[in-house]
């Protein structure tokens, strides 16, 4: 395996030429008292040299010796807890965090760039940091001062970490049908009792303690997912002068035997009459969760993309050196007994599709965690909600399409390596397995397009995508006449997305199936033409500076690329979602 080297130039390029951040951050006062492009290059710089070096040597290891479980206490692998106290002590932990309570204050923007570092070096490690950011966020929106004092400095410092506990043993993503109880005290705090299953981070060595968001219903709450609640639930409890006290009963049951991150800790966890505290209103849990979701769920697409970016540093270095064969045009290395494998047309098809989907990914995960900084700091609130809309809207997307790019990505890194790529010593064969998750957790792929389709396309009327669609075409209308050759093919796709989504629209007036049968496809054309613009928007930038710099020949190179072989897949997309939902009912369930 290569080493990591984090995409520094490409993250530069698609911040500071594609989308001028700082301009964004000039405008929102909030944020110009934090960071301007020297800060966020000096914090990326940081970023890259500390998942290169310190995190990504624990990638091959942590696989090959994973978590373990004995009685209840869990150890990471060897280096793990060394390495998150470097991490944390370097203040990495709180990258968005509330200054207020000890957090860095740094928009989205610059966070999601290093979590894609901090992912593609090593996607065990970087579960620890990301589950309690999205621990964090929920606590600073939704939790008392108190609790806020109490426990989020020490969070975004690094010393505790957090976890989600939200899934039981029967209930998987429907969640208004979770068991576990929590019984009000006179003192005002709760005893919380259940199961949860899948808890990344649910228990570790890695830190003195772990908070513990948990789901449950109170005594008299509502049936469905109107009757849940949010609890903090500390592993330790907390004294009032901010010391370790008694260990809460909150324990690990066992840790579950997964395909990939095996250095993830993935835990069974039971609250046995835990003390918990209520974070925010009663009955009120999943509001809570969903204002961490938006950006747990683009943390997870980022994890889909920082893999593939690993496996396509690996295939790329492997495809220059690699002997096999002549080239069809004749030898290229005549000194040589083969050329390098690269030259073969069908190497290139793969390597230029990681790494379009890659910098089309990283772009659009980017103008995604700006929608989200737009709607938080913003002072206008048209544009507020303007970009809550699109939040709202491209979140499944960004989910969904790039851990389905991320999983093709991988898979095509390790194909470059033929034989070799199932072999567990280059490293790609891992990278598929850990990577395969992500189209999993934080609410599967199926559901991120249900959720597309249903809430947000049809659940709008369509306004939600109208939004997205009529900045593309005032961005083509507005582009000059020689980005046509990008320009056109998108306003097309645009055209045949207007279409396909109008189609949608009329068919789930009358059949109630059409929204699930269309989903999936409909969510992979939308991801299509989403990265289509991303790199119109590219080829813009780099237009006319080709000739000075190899960067931006590459840039237009691969755009050109990605237009001529991977958005023609809108076409097959679309006429599987205008098949209908006939065809999926033809058997009884006895028949399969």
């Amino acid at each position: 395996m290569s080493d990591y080297k984090a995409p520094l130039r490409d993250i530069r390029f698609v911040l500071n030429e594609v989308f001028n951040v700082s301009e964004l951050w000039a405008a929102m006062p909030a944020l110009a008292e934090v960071v301007d492009q020297d800060t966020a290059n000096a914090i990326l710089e940081e970023a890259g040299k500390i998942s290169a070096e310190l995190i990504a040597p624990l990638n091959r290891s942590g696989d090959e010796q994973g978590c373990s479980w004995r009685d209840g206490e869990v150890t990471t692998p060897a280096g793990f807890a060394d390495a998150y106290r470097a991490f944390a002590e370097g203040g990495w932990a709180g990258v968005g965090g509330n200054p207020a309570y000890g957090g860095m204050g740094m928009p989205k923007v610059i966070g999601a760039q290093v979590e894609e570092m901090v992912n593609g070096a090593n996607l065990s490690f970087g579960l620890y940091p990301m589950l309690t950011a999205g621990a964090c966020l929920a606590l600073n929106a939704h939790a008392s001062e108190e609790l806020k004092a109490a426990y989020l400095p020490n969070m975004y410092a690094g010393t505790w970490t957090g976890s989600m506990c939200l899934t039981e043993p029967h209930a998987g993503t429907d969640l208004g049908i979770i068991r576990t109880k929590a019984e009000p005290q006179a003192d005002g705090a709760y005893k919380v009792s259940g199961t949860k299953i899948f808890i990344t981070a649910g228990e570790h060595d890695l830190t003195e303690n772990i908070i513990h968001l948990v789901l449950a219903k109170l005594p008299d709450a509502p049936e469905g997912p109107k009757g849940i609640s949010l609890f903090l639930v500390p592993k330790f409890l907390v004294n009032a002068d901010g010391s370790l006290g008694a260990r809460n009963p909150a324990n690990c049951g066992s840790i579950e035997h997964k395909m990939g991150i095996q250095a993830s800790a993935t835990c069974v966890m039971n609250f046995d009459e835990a003390v918990g505290y209520l974070v925010g209103e009663p009955n009120k849990g999943l509001a809570a969760m969903f204002t961490m979701m938006n950006y747990e769920r683009l943390g997870v697409g980022i994890q889909g993309l920082a893999t593939g970016e690993r496996s396509y540093q690996n295939a790329v270095e492997y495809a220059r050196d690699r002997l096999q064969s002549r080239s069809p045009t004749g030898a290229q290395n005549k000194d040589k007994v083969a050329d390098p494998i690269i030259v073969h047309p069908d190497v290139r098809r793969m390597l230029l599709t990681m790494k379009a989907s890659n910098e089309g990914g990283r772009a659009f995960s980017t103008y995604v965690a700006m929608q989200l900084d737009t709607a938080k700091f913003s002072e206008d609130t048209a544009t507020r909600k303007r970009a809550g809309d699109l939040v709202a809207l491209l979140t499944p997307v960004a989910k969904a399409f790039l851990t389905d790019l991320g999983l093709e990505t991988t898979i095509h890194g390790q194909q470059v390596f033929g034989g070799h790529g199932y072999i567990r010593e280059w490293g790609q064969e891992q990278l598929v397995r850990d990577v395969r998750i992500t189209q999993i957790y934080e609410g599967t792929n199926g559901i991120q397009a249900l959720d597309l389709v249903g809430r947000k396309i049809v659940g709008s009327g369509g306004a939600f995508y109208k939004l997205f669609a009529d900045e593309i075409r005032h961005f083509t209308a507005t582009a000059s006449a020689d980005l046509a050759e990008f320009t056109k093919p998108l306003n097309d796709a645009v055209d045949n997305l207007d279409e396909l989504t109008a189609w949608v629209l009329d068919r789930c007036k009358t059949n109630p199936q059409e929204i699930g049968a269309a989903s999936v496809e409909y969510l992979q054309t939308f991801g299509y033409v989403a990265y289509a613009y991303m790199w119109a928007l590219m080829a813009k930038a780099a237009s006319g500076k080709e000739a000075q710099d190899d960067f931006y020949a590459s840039k237009l190179g691969t755009a050109r690329f990605y237009f001529a072989r991977l958005l023609p897949r809108i076409h097959s997309l679309s006429a599987s979602v205008k098949a209908g939902s006939d065809s999926l009912f033809l058997l009884d369930a006895a028949q399969f």
